[in-house]
């Protein structure tokens, strides 16, 4: 990808382009289309999203998006609880969400966003947009949400490791037969 002269901008999803430019990036990074070699040293992503779901999730609470020009070239992807049932491979995060306790309460309890999946494109990793969405998305939605909360493989070392620089802490691991993978569930607490 040529990097335009523009300085990238982190900002939220616009318009259908910028759904279409997170679908983009999203099957450059899914898991299905890495060799081991870059799943190991880059990360990856898991879940492949359809355009209309992907598009009701951002017309309820826009993702927060880099974009290099016309370019997305990262995003961080809010969803709300009532998209549960939309993405059929989340629905084990959200079964596991109804039992976990966190403070003493279920996590499901607690006024809480999702992050739906967390991508940086190549070319514009260890550039600080991971944690600068991360910054975006709290700037944007903790004054709605106590709690984010989002599950991580445990075979992605990268994620695992950003996502704990960030402020995530880990509060139960589960095995999730349909993938065949060991999910870390993790919560950022954005009521202090």
């Amino acid at each position: 990808m040529q990097k335009s002269t523009i300085k990238p901008i982190i900002t939220t999803v616009k318009n259908d382009d910028d759904v279409r430019g997170i679908l983009a990036l999203q099957q450059k990074n899914l898991k299905k289309n890495l060799t081991p070699e870059q799943i190991q040293s880059q990360g990856f992503v898991t879940v492949e999203h359809q355009f209309s779901v992907l598009k009701a999730m951002n017309d309820a609470q826009p993702s927060v998006i880099v974009k290099d020009g016309d370019t997305v070239v990262a995003y961080c992807l809010a969803m709300l609880p009532q998209f549960r049932n939309d993405v059929p491979e989340l629905k084990t995060l959200f079964d596991s969400i109804d039992e976990i306790d966190y403070d003493e309460q279920t996590l499901k309890d607690f006024n809480y966003v999702v992050m739906g999946q967390v991508c940086v494109g190549e070319g514009y990793r260890s550039m600080g947009f991971f944690d600068g969405m991360y910054l975006k998305l709290r700037e944007e939605l903790s004054a709605k949400f106590e709690l984010c909360v989002t599950d991580i493989s445990t075979n992605n070392t990268r994620s695992l490791k950003a996502h704990a620089r960030v402020g995530f802490i880990p509060v139960k691991d589960f095995h999730d037969a349909t993938l065949n993978e060991v999910w870390r569930v993790v919560v950022w607490d954005w009521r202090a």
